[in-house]
């Protein structure tokens, strides 16, 4: 069956459907991972996207029941080059159309994705609609120039209610706007207990379950889109440590008066370097963006910049000069990607310890 994908600016793309059959609209972006699909469709950072990835051939390795990032996907739809049928590993446990026909995806197949990824990267991220090929173009168009992007994606993907994942370490506070499992896996992974809590949860909340630090999780969209959480990462500052991820780093930076901007065409990728501007270190980095802090922005607040990447000058890291918070742009938890900077939840955790001795009340098991 034939499906096309129609952008704003008029451009058409032909090809094959798989997985879901309806149509869907969303801002288009491409991922270049090579590998890791299954987690990148289950990002939920990804939230209100049609999500291209690059590498050609996808679904090779199948789809298994433990790679998840979340258990409901929240992209608009999948571009692929070739979509394969007939995947081949030993923890494959079905194809990437089944995944995609049981999660209500739309796919596309066939097309030329190093095209569509050229345009994106000349003109930006472009609202597009997948949708078959019977349907009238000018309109189409028309309704997506019209129409308004989400801009409450946050409240979409984010947990309804707290929940705890038990451990007898530090308690830990994290404040899902759209959690990749990850996060969660890293924290339980160092004995911690982690309580998680919907993405407006009040700072006076938060300290009322007693944490010995709190996470910001990463999360789909405009920071500026959720002015109530930048609120709460202010009037937390120097109650309790913090580290932010993604979303989270730019709501730190936020709540501390700097500013952020709009990426052209955003950072979506497993191998983006990134340098450690206090040691010269670079490593490599996971990441899923289409927002950064603004370089200048951080001059004149209570932030330093810590890392910044290389391919393009943005900030990728954030501390605070006076108090226990600490943030970083990139993904350290990987799913996919490299693990090069997995241990800022160790130096998260010494952060508590420090905090411990300076004679602050903790809550460990």
């Amino acid at each position: 069956m034939k499906r096309q994908l129609i952008l704003e600016d008029g451009t058409i793309f032909i090809g094959e459907a798989f997985g879901a059959n309806n149509d869907s609209i969303g801002e288009v972006v491409f991922h270049t991972g090579m590998t890791g699909y299954q987690e990148i469709i289950t990002d939920p950072s990804f939230a209100g996207q049609i999500v291209t990835l690059t590498y050609p051939l996808i679904g090779n390795y199948g789809v298994n029941h433990e790679d998840f990032e979340t258990f409901q996907p929240a992209i608009k739809g999948l571009i692929v080059k070739e979509a394969a049928d007939y995947p081949s590993n030993f923890r494959s446990q079905m194809t990437i159309d089944t995944y995609c026909k049981a999660k209500n995806i739309p796919g596309l197949q066939g097309i030329d994705t190093r095209k569509l990824t050229r345009k994106i990267r000349q003109f930006g991220t472009l609202r597009g609609m997948l949708c078959g090929i019977d349907v009238n173009k000018d309109e189409v168009i028309d309704r997506l120039k019209r129409e308004k992007a989400a801009n409450d994606l946050v409240s979409t993907v984010s947990t309804k209610q707290i929940f705890p994942s038990p451990g007898r370490g530090y308690r830990v506070v994290l404040v899902d706007f759209g959690m990749k499992h990850g996060i969660l896996r890293e924290l339980t992974h160092r004995n911690c207990h982690v309580i998680v809590v919907p993405h407006n949860t009040t700072s006076k909340e938060i300290l009322a379950l007693h944490p010995d630090g709190v996470m910001l999780s990463n999360g789909p969209g405009d920071p500026k889109d959720v002015p109530y959480a930048v609120k709460m990462v202010e009037e937390l500052l120097g109650q309790v440590p913090l580290f932010g991820i993604c979303l989270g780093h730019q709501l730190l930076a936020l709540a501390n008066g700097a500013d952020t901007e709009k990426l052209k065409f955003g950072h979506r990728g497993a191998n983006h370097p990134v340098k450690d501007v206090r040691t010269g270190k670079v490593i490599l980095t996971s990441q899923n963006h289409g927002y950064a802090v603004s370089l200048d922005s951080v001059k004149n607040t209570n932030l330093e910049i810590t890392h910044i990447a290389i391919n393009d000058g943005t900030v990728e890291g954030l501390k605070h000069k006076k108090y226990p918070a600490f943030s970083v742009q990139y993904h350290p938890e990987s799913a996919p990607g490299p693990e090069d900077a997995n241990d800022l939840f160790d130096q998260f955790i010494e952060m508590i310890q420090k905090w411990e001795e300076a004679g602050h009340e903790t809550y460990r098991y």
